[in-house]
């Protein structure tokens, strides 16, 4: 079988070098560009399978744009689009087969799964909290991972996108028992954790993700752009590359 031939942008900041050095390891994969910010995608755009996008919230659509117009495949991991841009992006479904997952590990988006299962169980008389802790150099907040779980669990208990509260600061009054809290810490070079905290009278469950290095994220996004090659055009995560819906 031949290698999936693959683009990856963002190739010089943390994941796109984690994912040059992942798929150079793995013969089923073929790197043949790497594209940086200011690079010009259109070169090497004919030569591939599938572009992988690790750039920045602000260029997605334009790669999405020369995906489409050329019918390549895209696996999309950058984070804190504006609602103009995932809207703008989004149009380019019918056109071409996308992933786009906040986060590619394996293990996040068990939790995600967990914390669905969770919800159900428990139901609506557990107060939810999110809370997030990542690196100092990270630009966007919450992390979109922190956003997903909390859609997740604000989509099985029937709750709106207005009930999620992202700070609080001074005379607030009582917690509303829709809300759900995603709260954010920076420092260090802490890679990826999250929390989904339910809290109940007297007792509490809590379900955690600790990322230790960005390899595993880089292996799922390797995973998703040998899946997405052969789909129909349409907008994919990595929960359908798991099989976990």
């Amino acid at each position: 079988m031949n290698p999936t031939k693959i683009i990856i942008t963002g190739a010089k900041g943390r994941m796109g070098q984690t994912l040059v050095a992942c798929a150079e390891r793995r013969p089923e994969l073929q790197v043949v560009g790497q594209i940086d910010l200011g690079d010009d995608l259109l070169p090497l755009i004919k030569e591939v399978d599938v572009v992988i996008d690790f750039s920045f919230h602000d260029a997605t659509a334009q790669f999405a744009t020369v995906c489409a117009e050329h019918r390549k495949a895209l696996v999309i991991g950058t984070t804190g689009h504006s609602d103009a841009e995932k809207s703008q992006i989004c149009g380019l479904k019918s056109h071409i087969p996308m992933v786009w997952a906040s986060n590619y590990s394996t293990g996040v988006n068990t939790l995600f799964w967990l914390t669905r299962k969770a919800a159900e169980i428990l139901g609506p008389n557990f107060d939810l909290e999110v809370v997030e802790m990542h690196h100092r150099m990270k630009k966007d907040a919450p992390s979109g991972t922190a956003l997903r779980i909390a859609e997740e669990v604000a989509a099985a208990l029937g709750r709106k996108p207005s009930d999620l509260r992202l700070s609080r600061e001074g005379q607030i009054g009582e917690r509303p028992r829709p809300e759900i809290g995603v709260q954010t810490l920076r420092g260090g070079d802490v890679v990826g954790e999250h929390t989904i905290f339910f809290l109940g009278e007297g007792e509490r469950v809590e379900l955690t993700h600790r990322a230790t290095s960005r390899e595993q994220f880089a292996r799922g996004a390797l995973r998703a752009a040998r899946w997405v090659v052969s789909r129909s055009p349409g907008l994919y995560d990595m929960q359908d590359v798991l099989g976990l819906k």
